[in-house]
């Protein structure tokens, strides 16, 4: 029986126990974030290039308090809507920290946020040649995850609803297509609103989901990061159990021979 304790999954050479990735925007400081990734009990934290201080040892930096020792930084692009801006944003995370794996995003217009996928792919290319190792936001569509794969994606990351609506995953049926077909890990990337929606997610097979505005602008983000731990260990749980089978009509739990 595979259990939580020894169900790790990997990428690019790196292993995790956790399955859920957190991100660092839109909470109220950095004790806050802190706190709440303790609770989620994640492994690995994405953070924006653009937006967050990392390098600058007069601000408050991320790193006095969540430990890069002890956690997974994964530089993210979000902001950028070329290619060409990605690849410099991150070029610039790999000269101040060394980073190679990286979350890669170029953003069509800003009213959606949706990723520009042939500027994606095109960025995705040129990092995979230069030693990044890319984990991509992609839309959900398995063409588009296959060709993302084939260009140097070390992980897909279809986003299940657009960036911080919290609406949820709109197509378990492309999410799945896209599961059936990587070879790669695939993790849902943006649209979770709550705990149930992070447990469809692993339902499904996603090997992940990474989130951050469900935490950060919950009530009380600690509590919601606890209830995320443990709603995505339960999908997967879920999913590795094998769900019953869907039926249009009724079938008792107990047999109705003998009935007096």
């Amino acid at each position: 029986m595979t259990t939580q304790s020894n169900d790790s999954w990997s990428v690019a050479g790196q292993t995790f126990t956790s399955r859920l990735i957190v991100g660092t925007g839109k909470y109220k400081d950095f004790e806050e974030n802190a706190a709440a990734l303790e609770a989620s009990g994640a492994e690995m934290i994405t953070v924006a290039v653009r937006r967050v201080n990392v390098t600058d040892p007069k601000a408050p930096m991320l790193t006095d308090y969540i430990d890069p020792k002890k956690y997974t930084y994964l530089p993210n692009t979000a902001g950028c809507f070329t290619a060409d801006d990605a690849i410099r944003t991150l070029r610039l995370a790999r000269e101040a920290g060394g980073w190679d794996l990286v979350k890669l995003e170029v953003l069509g217009e800003a009213r959606t946020l949706y990723p520009n996928m042939v500027e994606t792919i095109r960025a995705t290319e040129v990092l995979a040649k230069e030693g990044f190792k890319p984990m991509v936001y992609c839309v959900d569509d398995p063409i588009a995850a296959q060709q993302l794969e084939d260009a140097g994606a070390v992980a897909v990351m279809p986003l299940g609803a657009p960036i911080g609506s919290g609406l949820g995953i709109q197509n378990q049926v492309t999410i799945r297509l896209i599961v059936e077909g990587a070879k790669v890990p695939v993790l849902v990337d943006a649209g979770v609103g709550t705990a149930s929606d992070a447990a469809v997610g692993m339902e499904l097979g996603c090997d992940g989901i990474l989130m951050n505005t469900a935490i950060a602008e919950a009530k009380e983000p600690v509590r919601m990061a606890r209830a995320m731990k443990l709603a995505v260990e339960a999908g997967r749980e879920a999913y590795l159990a094998g769900r019953m089978g869907r039926r249009k009509y009724a079938d008792p739990s107990s047999p109705l021979a003998g009935l007096i």
